[in-house]
């Protein structure tokens, strides 16, 4: 694995450690020779990371719509900064670029991003491992709904099982090197439904 992309928050949230998992993962990635794919953002863990990984002497390659460029919030200093058009643009080659995907804590944003690289997984589009790091418990609350999804058979338990949970950034990284994919169907249930008789 030579380049993982890392999904974060842009603000530093409330979290202390937060701020410190984010450092870590990118000193980690620095040390490890793994290129660092992310938003392209120079505020909260976005910015936190960047400097991190570049301050350990590694590569970073940030990835950043024009609006957002254009509010100032783009990184200056990365090894590359890629500008595109639209946010659509951004995730497609945030994830092209990268052999791994890995969420931080974040907001809708970061959610939204590694939930849509899940579901790539899911529908057999890509085989790259999809991870959280879930700091302090920070994705308690989500894994518990994405299980709420397995038992109402809407989500395969073995394919909910694919998606990796660590509680620091060096069994993260671990698991995202070492993992190996396993083909799961997406549907559960593929029999239609019979009508209701008695309507």
């Amino acid at each position: 694995m030579t380049s993982i992309c890392v999904y974060c928050g842009s603000s530093p949230g409330s979290d202390p450690s937060f701020l410190q998992a984010a450092r870590e993962v990118g000193t980690l990635l620095a040390k490890r020779g793994i290129t660092l794919v992310y938003g392209g953002g120079n505020t909260g863990l976005m910015g936190a990371l960047a400097d991190a990984t570049l301050a350990a002497g590694g590569h970073v390659v940030g990835v950043i719509p024009d609006h957002l460029v254009r509010m100032e919030v783009g990184h200056k200093g990365l090894t590359e900064l890629h500008v595109v058009a639209t946010m659509h643009e951004r995730k497609a080659m945030m994830a092209r670029l990268a052999d791994g995907l890995l969420a931080l804590p974040g907001g809708i944003g970061t959610l939204e991003e590694i939930i849509e690289a899940f579901v790539w997984m899911q529908l057999g589009l890509h085989a790259k491992p999809c991870a959280l790091l879930n700091v302090n418990g920070y994705y308690d609350p989500l894994l518990k709904f994405l299980t709420h999804m397995t038992e109402s058979r809407f989500l395969h338990a073995e394919q909910l099982s694919q998606l990796i949970v660590a509680r620091d950034p060096a069994e993260a990284l671990d698991r995202l090197v070492s993992f190996t994919p396993r083909v799961v169907e997406k549907w559960i249930d593929r029999v239609n439904p019979q009508p209701d008789a008695s309507r």
